[in-house]
């Protein structure tokens, strides 16, 4: 009896083990597939946010931009950059902050012209 016990506590572990290991390696291949894209997709972009510290999201909140015009962007931060001027009541840290998110936004705009005239020339 104790035999047969055995036999169906380690039949048990090894199919458990089996779809446990079988589990990881489709985890472990969706991930590599995943990471696959977003770093074909966003190569340059994410390389920009490593850099500048601040992803495009975050700059776009603070200069308060919606979309990527270099005129929208230089208006947004030249208000901005006076208003925060600790010569008038700013806060540096501030005015920091959005000197960092016009680098930012500048920085994907040139990344952008780079693939459309990647793009151009492909085709």
């Amino acid at each position: 009896m104790a035999k047969y016990l055995a036999q169906i506590i380690v039949m048990g572990a090894q199919v458990v083990g089996r779809a446990f290991a079988r589990a990881l390696q489709q985890e472990f291949a969706a991930s590599q597939a995943a990471a696959q894209a977003r770093n074909s997709a966003g190569q340059h972009s994410a390389a920009a946010s490593s850099i500048a510290g601040m992803g495009l999201q975050e700059a776009q909140q603070i200069l308060n931009i919606t979309t990527l015009t270099p005129e929208e962007i230089q208006k947004n931060y030249e208000h901005l950059f006076k208003v925060n001027d600790k010569a008038v009541g700013g806060s540096f840290y501030v005015q920091s902050k959005v000197f960092r998110a016009k680098e930012r936004l500048d920085e994907e705009l040139s990344i952008q012209t780079q693939d459309k005239q990647q793009s151009q020339k492909e085709t």
